[in-house]
């Protein structure tokens, strides 16, 4: 009998002070091999893998994969854990939550970055945060009205619109975007506090 192949060992590129943690993260809740190569946007090493100079970067078998929502969910669907079957109702809600969260989450907190510290200082404009905040509030509202019965955002299981989203708690925090709902802000706590997310932070 043929001995199993072992699990693929995945390099990451990217801080941790960024969306690169998502792709830590996921791959220690699934316990897989990876080397992490802690780089800054734009860095040597990020570049010669990704001309457009983001992070983080996933590579696998030379093979650079771009975007934290798409490495994410082709690690979860790679090996079959923290994700519903494509093609099932399952699988529907779950994007849906995830396009959700990158829309009304992810996409506020970026734009605060942007008019931040990313922008050219002449095209900054720090007025726009305020609008952007009130919109994040009003988002917790109807996120707290999607949210499952169980510990994750689905239920009883682990996906990941969990680490999108808590990830997002992380940088709103660090953005100073209060989370006004108490549900939202319980989640977050205990999603915060598992095993693998603070080895992942601890990189």
């Amino acid at each position: 009998m043929q001995d199993a192949l072992p699990p693929p060992e995945y390099t990451v590129i990217g801080s941790t002070a960024s969306r690169t943690a998502r792709v830590l993260w996921i791959l220690e809740e699934l316990g897989l091999r990876y080397t992490h190569v802690p780089a800054n946007p734009r860095s040597p090493n990020v570049t010669s893998v990704n001309p457009a100079g983001k992070v983080p970067v996933l590579v696998e078998d030379g093979t650079p994969v771009t975007d934290s929502t798409a490495i994410i969910q082709y690690l979860a669907d790679r090996h079959g854990d923290l994700t519903y079957p494509a093609g099932t109702l399952d699988r529907a809600r779950q994007d849906s939550l995830t396009q959700f969260l990158l829309d009304e989450f992810d996409s506020a907190l970026w734009m605060a970055a942007r008019h931040s510290f990313i922008l050219p200082e002449e095209l900054r404009h720090s007025a726009v945060k305020d609008s952007l905040k009130w919109e994040f509030a009003r988002s917790q509202k109807t996120l707290a009205a999607r949210m499952g019965e169980g510990p994750f955002l689905m239920g009883a299981r682990m996906t990941v619109p969990d680490i999108i989203l808590t990830h997002c708690g992380v940088w709103a925090k660090t953005a100073r975007f209060p989370v006004t709902e108490p549900r939202l802000a319980a989640y977050l706590d205990r999603l915060q506090a598992r095993p693998a997310f603070l080895r992942a932070m601890a990189r």
